[in-house]
C-alpha cells in the first residue's frame, strides 16, 4: 500500500511517499518540501494570506517531484493524506482541497491527520525508532505538552502550556534582540558565544510539581533586561542574553520532562516538533535521562520542522493498525473540513 501525504499547516510546502508493508515497519520512498521562510523575513513573522498562496504554487510541483523520486505514478497510490488541523486555516485549505480532488478523481480514499499526531509519530521514521508506550514531549512554536502515548490513537495530556509555547519564547525573545525571523534558531546560534551566569532570568512553574509550562513570564523579563541595556547593548551583552534565554527555556523543559517520566514510571521519552533540533536541549536530555536510566528518542533533524513525511507515517501507522477512517474519494462525496484548532487528546482510536 502506498500512502500520499501533503503537509500545509503554516509556512512549509510537504509532500511526502511511504509505503505500507503487510509487515514490519512503513519506509519512508521519497519527500519534497519547500519553506518559505525567505518571504516571511521581510514581515517578521508567517503572513496567513501570503503563506496559503504559496503552498497553491509549490504543491503540484513538489508532488511530481515525490512520484518521480520514487519512480511511481499518481494511479500507484492507494490513500491520500492530509494535514486537517490544526494550523491556519487558509493553509490548512490548499492541502485538504489538493489532497480530496486529487482522491476524487482516481477514486482513492483520504484521511485527515492531526498536525502533532504527524509530528509525535515523527520519531519512527529514525533509526532508532522508540516502542510503546512513551512520554512525548511536544515542543514547537505553537506548542509544548506533554503526553502518555499507549498506542497510536491514545494519548493523554499530562501538561501543557498555559500561555506562550517554548518555541514561541526563542522567537519573541530573539525578536527582541533584533534577530531576525525565524527568531529561534538565531537565538542558539547567538547563545554559543554568551554566558548563561551573565543574566538572572525566570523558570516558571520549575518548581510547580506539576507537568505544566508557562513562557510568558520568562519573555517579560527578557524585554525587561533589553530595556535595561539600552539603544547600544554590545555584541556580548546580547549573546549572553541569548544563552540565559536558552539556558532557562530548556532547564524547564528538561524538568517538566523528567517529572512527567517520574509520575508515570515510563522508561522511555519521545521529543518531537521544531524546538526539538536544539542541541543544547538535546544535550540535557540526553544527560538527564542517561542518569535515570531512560530511553529518549527524537527525530531526524531534517524531520523536526513541519514536513509531508510526518503526515504519511501517521497515516501508514493507523492503517497498519487499523485505527484509521477512511474517506471515500469520489466525486461528490461530502466535501472536506479542516479543523483550525484540535486538540491533540480528541484524536483517539
Amino acid at each position: 500500500m502506498l500512502v500520499l501525504g501533503f503537509e500545509s499547516s503554516c509556512d512549509e510546502t510537504g509532500v511526502a511517499l511511504v509505503k505500507v508493508p503487510e509487515q514490519g515497519a512503513p519506509q519512508l520512498l521519497a519527500q519534497a518540501l519547500h519553506s518559505q521562510i525567505s518571504m516571511h523575513q521581510a514581515y517578521g513573522g508567517v503572513v496567513p494570506e501570503l503563506a496559503s498562496r504559496d503552498h497553491i504554487r509549490r504543491v503540484l510541483p513538489l508532488t511530481r517531484e515525490v512520484l518521480s523520486q520514487a519512480q511511481v505514478s499518481l494511479q500507484d497510490v492507494d490513500v491520500i493524506a492530509y494535514t486537517q488541523g490544526p494550523g491556519l486555516a487558509g493553509a490548512l485549505l490548499v492541502g485538504a482541497g489538493v489532497a480530496v480532488a486529487l482522491a476524487a478523481a482516481l477514486e482513492k480514499p483520504t484521511l485527515g491527520i492531526h498536525h502533532l499526531e504527524g509530528h509525535l509519530l515523527s520519531p519512527f521514521l529514525s533509526a532508532d525508532a522508540p516502542e510503546f508506550p512513551f512520554v512525548a514531549l511536544l515542543v514547537s512554536g505553537g506548542h509544548t505538552q506533554l503526553m502518555r502515548v499507549t498506542e497510536v490513537g491514545h494519548y493523554e495530556i499530562l501538561g501543557e502550556t498555559i500561555d506562550d509555547a517554548a518555541g514561541e519564547a526563542f522567537d519573541k525573545s530573539a525578536k527582541l534582540l533584533g534577530l531576525p525571523y525565524p527568531g529561534g534558531p538565531h537565538l542558539a546560534k547567538l547563545a554559543l558565544s554568551g554566558d548563561a551566569l551573565a543574566f538572572t532570568l525566570p523558570r516558571p512553574l520549575l518548581h510547580s510539581g506539576k507537568p505544566d509550562f508557562s513562557f510568558a513570564g520568562l519573555k517579560t523579563a527578557v524585554l525587561t533586561q533589553v530595556k535595561r541595556l539600552g539603544d547600544s547593548p554590545s555584541d556580548q551583552q546580547k549573546a549572553d542574553l541569548a544563552a540565559a534565554t536558552q539556558a532557562a527555556i530548556v532547564e524547564v523543559l528538561v524538568k517538566k520532562s523528567m517529572l512527567a517520566l517520574k509520575q508515570t514510571g515510563l522508561k522511555r521519552l519521545v521529543v518531537a516538533g521544531g524546538v526539538g533540533a536544539n542541541s543544547l536541549l538535546r544535550e540535557q536530555l540526553n544527560a538527564a535521562c542517561a542518569k535515570r536510566g531512560v530511553r529518549v528518542h527524537y527525530p531526524e533533524l531534517s524531520l523536526c520542522t513541519d514536513n509531508g513525511a510526518m503526515i504519511a507515517m501517521a497515516a501508514a501507522m493507523r492503517l497498519q493498525r487499523g485505527v484509521a477512517t477512511l474517506q471515500p474519494g469520489q466525486a461528490g462525496a461530502g466535501g472536506f473540513e479542516v479543523r483550525p484548532r484540535w486538540p491533540l487528546d480528541m484524536r483517539v482510536a
